[in-house]
Order: C-alpha cells, then structure tokens, then sequence
C-alpha cells in the first residue's frame, strides 16, 4: 500500500514525538452556504436531502479533492434527521454541506413520497469503498479519523487488498474524551500535513458531524462524515442481511446486535420520525388543497 502513515499521537507535543508538522498553506475563508448542487433535493423535517446517486456523490467528492477544495458529505438517516430536526444550529451547519446522501432505506421514502420517485439508497459503507476506489484510480491520498485502534489497522489492512494503489497518508483514533484546543489544533495540522485530500469521519452522529462542520474551516480535504463504516468494512461488526436493508429494517438488526447502545435511538427516534414526517407531509397537502380553493 502506497504511503501508508500512521501517525502514533498527532496530538502530542513535538517534543515528545518529533518535531510538529509543518504549517499549511492558509485556506480560502469559508461561508456557511450550500455549495451548487447538480442534483435535486428535499426538506425533511428541515434536513435538506439530496437524491444522488453513488456515482454523482463519488465523482463529486473527487472533484473536490482533486481541487483541494475542502468540503464536506453527510450519510442521512433517521437518527440524522431527528438531531437535526431536535437541533436548529446542527441543522444549519448540516444544510450547508456539499452532500446528504438518503443513507437510511426509510429517507429514500421519503424523498420519494415528496415527489422524487427516483431517489436511490447512498449507503455510507458502500459510498466509502466506491470512493477509495477511486481515489485509488486517481492517485488521491485518503485519510481516517476516528474508531478504535485495532478496528484502524484492520479496515486499513482490508483496503490494502482490495485496493492495492489505495494511499492512506492518515489515520488516527481519537480518545474518547473530548480533545483539549492545543491537541485538537495538532490534530488539524496534521491531517493538513498528511497530504490527504479526502478524509473518512467515523465518529457517530452527531459527533461527526459537529466535527467536520467545525474543521471544515481549516482543512482542504473532503470530509465525509460515515458513522459504523469503519466497524463494518474492517469487519469488527457485523452488517445487516440485503433483504433486511432493502425491507428498511436494518434498524432492527441493529437494535438486536447492541441493544444498551441503539435502543433510545430507534424505539424513541424511529416513532417521533414518523409522526413529525407525517405531519410535514398532511401540512403540504393540505397547504396545496387551499391553494387549488383560492
């Protein structure tokens, strides 16, 4: 595998692993706006959804990278749009990314239901392997931030045989706790450092998300905000069955295999989605048949 680095601590002081990165060029000032979509979307409970397709989202997500324009591409589901729709500034800072994909099978409903009928699944897991596949092809280098240590080595050791040309020049596993502003800002450094143009966020939302839209700022990579991708390609957890995500129930699988973690999620958050988007959905058609009275 190409330029594989994997630096111990980023955040550590240079004294106690080397000197510290070099400083980056300074990036274009940034403007919390949508960037231009080719693609049409929809608001969902607020949370503004893209329906893309694998092949737009990773051709898009190359551009960039190849730019060095910075960015940012969110995985929408339930859970997604429940934080976003419980969450006004997290909604804002969301809506202003370059992609949200439907990740989750009942949000490509829903696109559907708003007048979409041709919205497609974008799969985080998925999407992740199509673009470094691409990357791959391109010679762009990746990076990762987030997961466990050991999950880490592992998904990079997956990567490396299914793509031998793949160039990981990152990857580091935070603590759990919250970093203290000078290891965050040794963090950012060196990912900018790095060389990497297209950064993986395996943080969980909305923890992920929170972290690209507050590092977006001073990087040029691509950030793409992919939840349990990590755990799931490195082979850590398992996925849910085909049928059950085609059948959307891959929640279920889900709440069956880590029950403590997940329940509140989706037996609390999967109800209230469908109730708020049942009203957003009575509202507009009741809005439209006033319209046809006038």
């Amino acid at each position: 595998m190409q330029g594989r680095q994997f630096p111990r601590d980023p955040t550590a002081a240079p004294g106690e692993s080397g000197p510290g990165p070099p400083q980056p060029p300074p990036k274009p000032e940034f403007k919390a706006e949508p960037g231009p979509l080719s693609v049409a979307s929809r608001r969902i409970l607020g949370l503004r959804v893209d329906a893309t397709s694998y092949a737009e989202t990773t051709e898009a997500i190359v551009g960039l990278a190849a730019a060095g324009a910075g960015g940012m591409v969110c995985h929408a589901n339930v859970h997604m749009a429940m934080e976003a729709f419980d969450d006004a500034g997290l909604r804002r800072r969301l809506n202003a990314a370059e992609r949200i994909t439907p990740d989750g099978v009942p949000l490509v409903w829903a696109l559907r239901w708003l007048g979409l009928r041709e919205a497609g699944r974008v799969y985080g897991p998925t999407l992740t392997r199509r673009v470094c596949r691409r990357a791959a092809e391109a010679g762009i280098p990746v990076g990762f931030y987030g997961g466990r240590p050991e999950v880490l080595e592992a998904l990079a050791v997956a990567l490396a045989r299914r793509f031998p040309r793949l160039r990981i020049a990152f990857a580091y596993s935070p603590p759990f706790r919250p970093l203290t502003p000078e290891e965050d800002r040794r963090a950012t450094e060196a990912i900018e450092a790095s060389g990497a143009r297209i950064l993986f966020v395996g943080l969980g939302c909305p923890k992920q998300e929170r972290w690209m839209a507050s590092h977006r700022p001073a990087l040029r990579c691509v950030l793409l905000g992919v939840g349990a991708a990590f755990d799931f390609l490195a082979g850590a957890k398992p996925q849910a069955p085909r049928w059950l995500q085609r059948a959307g129930l891959e929640w279920l699988f889900r709440l069956v295999i880590e029950p403590r973690r997940l329940w509140r999620r989706y037996l609390v958050q999967n109800p209230r989605f469908v109730w708020h988007f049942a009203r957003q959905i009575w509202s507009a058609r009741r809005s439209a048949s006033a319209d046809r009275c006038r």
